[in-house]
């Protein structure tokens, strides 16, 4: 009888095989035959059917070749169905073909080789897509749940996703959850980035899938449609999104596949290479002594097909999305929602338009221009787009030709009030929606810094100042970030820590009690939520829900290079009480936070039931014809060397300063209070929060704002503030301000952190009778 005709001619066949596809070696060349796999496959497929049809006595036999084309599979190159565009592709096998192969025929199974390697291209460009090994994929699928990660370059969630997984379904679902704080503008410029996502996809043969409703609902009927084994999410630190990953966790808990339930697996991208969170200080000197080394950015991988059958979507138009967010109860048209659209500025020193018009982005793109629209600031669009602005924006000294090049250079000019102020501007949108990442911003900066300068990099700083802003403020939103994942893991005072975004910055706050009216407290200038730390708790154990914050460039809250000022930080206030806390609130203010909490009582009224005022800043003006208007600020030589000889004098006596504003308790200045004032003014963008005392004039009168306001104020002073006259300072209160009540105490400037037992008293009394008040309102 003939070799091939013997009955062990089909194993010793499949073995040949095996062997050679476990020994060849292959390289991605400009000629990729996917035909000549597909027929190797289909041969290995046949032989397998016939093996499995011979009699029990071969059934060791069988089980051993079944064992060993397992693990084949799980080392084998991820070869899939491209798109039209890239079907040319061929592939190139260091071997012989499997036609030629001299079949020697064995009687044991043989020893596997190696898993399949290859020889991973040189990127170009930073979105060039190279092919990713699988390792040991298992065969089966893997959803990607993208969120504030509209990229597929350096996107280590979409790398493991294609190594370990046969097949990875990307997916974007509008939550109203999530989407509900979002502006129109923010709006449009998700769906931009959205559009070109889908392409970038769509170039590879894959697809984006999207879906409106719940993320919970969506994954669960998704993931099991697919039987995903995993779904791939980045980390998180917003509360908002944790709270939305915790419910998708529970709702994919209650599936149970062949091989087990789903998992959610987290990846992120940091700059720095470090081990744990544990290892890394608080205080950002001790950070930079750590000299951790920086991570480069990865390519995009290789995306297998989608399934043909599985419905995709398409990009829904700005008023789709609007529809469906107000149909869903996430937002509405009545004045509530609204109140976001209202500037101060237009409220204070204007009689006209005094409602923000979101800008109307849509039916305005320029194919070539980095801008929706030509009043536009946002870089808008996919990675592309983001890196080719930020590639106008490094060479903005080189000067250009380009129409759309010298039109960011405009805006640059513009937009930029303070030293590299222009980047947090123009790009703070596409870092929010990740579009690019972090990481990828700091390589491009530095490898242009490279090449201007014969691939050196200077001790003494960059040649560029737009390369000092971008790395400035990526390693400043790196550092912000790290400190938000730590305060995750720990309650500072007993009581949770959570982080808020507010145009794309970290906001941190904390919310205690769960039923009562709301209380919001806010700190004055150069504290933090804790400045709170004796009331917070008390207050919520008499029956309120409070919330305390940490404002923008204070604290632990992130210290964006931006033009500070009353204003910015009072429109801070109305989005976080709007998005946040979603109801009016009494709001107590100390020092600088009492005058913004003013500014945000004159001119949304509607969001304050009360207001306390501590030891507030601001002035009183008789008989106040008109409102002085507040001229834009732009930072100069003067104000940075004050802010910089200010910081030295405020961390060498931070101790003997507070100790001032305690005169009649000392020891409540502890080394806690003062570490943290300390450990913030090394913080990077310190200098920047006291260059805007500069800018400080409190122009709008305190009675003006009292009176707009025109419900109930208390006014708690203590008579010891070395910062005021409080004698003069009360008698024009009570001369030129109706419906205010004033409390005076033997105290200093932090009269509620002095003697919080007697404040917590008159809070939780005040409070009390002014919800009374507006629930006999209501009922009327």
């Amino acid at each position: 009888m003939n070799e091939h005709s013997s009955p062990a001619a089909p194993y010793n066949l499949c073995y040949e095989y095996l062997k050679f596809i476990t020994n060849a070696n292959v390289v991605v060349t400009p000629s990729l035959d996917l035909e000549l796999v597909g027929r190797l496959e289909a041969q290995l497929d046949a032989l397998i059917g016939e093996c499995k049809k011979k009699s029990e006595d071969d059934e060791q036999r069988i089980k051993a070749l079944m064992a060993s084309l397992d693990k084949i599979n799980e080392g084998k190159v991820v070869m899939r169905k491209r798109s039209k565009s890239h079907h040319s592709r061929h592939i190139s096998w260091i071997a012989s073909s499997p036609m030629a192969l001299p079949l020697r025929f064995h009687s044991s199974p043989p020893v596997l080789a190696r898993p399949v390697r290859f020889q991973r291209s040189r990127t170009v460009r930073p979105s060039k897509v190279v092919l990713v090994r699988a390792k040991g994929a298992s065969g089966e699928a893997a959803v990607v749940w993208f969120k504030n990660d509209l990229r597929i370059d350096d996107h280590p969630g979409l790398i493991q996703a294609v190594e370990k997984h046969e097949s990875v379904i990307p997916l974007y679902v509008f939550d109203p959850y999530i989407l509900s704080d979002y502006s129109e503008r923010m709006l449009e410029l998700l769906l931009f980035a959205l559009q070109d996502l889908k392409s970038a996809l769509i170039s590879q043969g894959s697809d984006l899938v999207l879906r409106l409703g719940a993320c919970e609902d969506t994954l669960l009927k998704l993931v099991n449609e697919v039987k995903a084994s995993h779904v791939f999410t980045e980390e998180e630190v917003e509360y908002n999104l944790l709270k939305v990953i915790s419910t998708v966790e529970s709702s994919l808990s209650n599936l149970n596949f062949a091989r087990g339930k789903p998992e959610v697996a987290f990846w992120k991208a940091p700059l720095y290479d470090y081990k744990s969170l544990d290892e890394l200080p608080t205080s950002y000197n001790n950070f930079l002594g750590k000299k951790l080394s920086k991570l480069t950015p990865v390519p995009a991988p290789t995306l297998p097909s989608l399934n043909a059958g599985l419905q995709t979507g398409s990009i829904p138009t700005i008023d789709e999305v609007k529809q469906f967010l107000i149909g869903n109860g996430s937002k509405s048209d009545c004045s509530w929602d609204s109140i976001k659209n209202v500037r101060a500025k237009n409220v204070l020193w204007s009689t006209k338009n005094t409602s923000m018009a979101p800008e109307v982005l849509r039916n305005k793109r320029n194919a070539s221009s980095f801008f929706a629209s030509e009043g536009s600031i946002d870089v808008r669009g996919g990675s592309d787009m983001t890196l080719g602005a930020l590639a106008a924006y490094l060479r903005y000294l080189e000067g250009t030709g380009r129409d759309d090049w010298q039109e960011l250079h405009d805006k640059l000019r513009r937009v930029e009030t303070g030293n590299g102020t222009s980047f947090y501007t123009l790009f703070s949108s596409s870092l929010f929606l990740g579009t690019i990442s972090r990481r990828r911003v700091f390589y491009e900066a530095i490898k242009y810094e490279k090449e201007r300068n014969a691939g050196f990099i200077s001790p003494f700083g960059y040649s560029a100042p737009t390369v000092t802003a971008s790395v400035d403020a990526i390693c400043s939103m790196e550092w912000y970030w790290l400190l938000a994942l730590k305060s995750q893991t720990c309650n500072e005072g007993g009581y949770p820590i959570r982080i808020w975004r507010w145009n794309g910055h970290v906001i941190q706050y904390t919310a205690v009690g769960n039923d009562g009216p709301a209380i919001l407290l806010v700190h004055g200038f150069g504290a933090f939520l804790q400045h709170y730390r004796d009331n917070i708790k008390e207050i919520a154990d008499n029956g309120f829900r409070v919330w305390a914050i940490t404002l923008l460039g204070f604290g632990k809250s992130e210290k964006p290079n931006v033009s500070y000022s009353e204003v910015m930080w009072a429109e801070l206030l109305r989005d976080f009480i709007v998005d946040i806390i979603n109801e009016p609130v009494h709001i107590v203010g100390n020092s600088l936070g009492g005058y913004i909490s003013s500014i945000v009582a004159g001119v949304w009224p509607s969001l304050t039931k009360s207001l306390v005022l501590i030891n507030t800043a601001g002035t009183v003006v008789p008989n106040y014809s008109f409102i002085p208007t507040s001229e834009e600020w732009r930072a100069s030589f003067f104000s940075r060397l004050g802010a910089r000889l200010l910081l030295l004098y405020l961390r060498s006596s931070a101790a003997s300063i507070l100790k001032s504003y305690y005169p009649t308790k000392r020891e409540r200045v502890d080394t806690a209070l003062v570490n943290e004032i300390t450990r913030a003014s090394y913080d990077p963008g310190a200098a920047m929060i006291l260059e805007s005392i500069f800018n400080f004039n409190l122009s709008i009168p305190l009675n003006f704002l009292l009176d707009s306001f025109g419900g109930s104020v208390l006014v708690i002073q203590g008579t010891k503030d070395p910062l005021v006259k409080s004698g003069v300072f009360l008698s024009m209160l009570r001369e030129h301000c109706r419906h205010v009540l004033i409390k005076e105490f033997d105290a200093g400037h932090c009269v509620q952190d002095e003697l919080p037992e007697e404040v917590n008293s008159i809070l939780i009394e005040w409070a009390m009778e002014n919800s009374e008040v507006n629930l006999a309102m209501k009922a009327v």
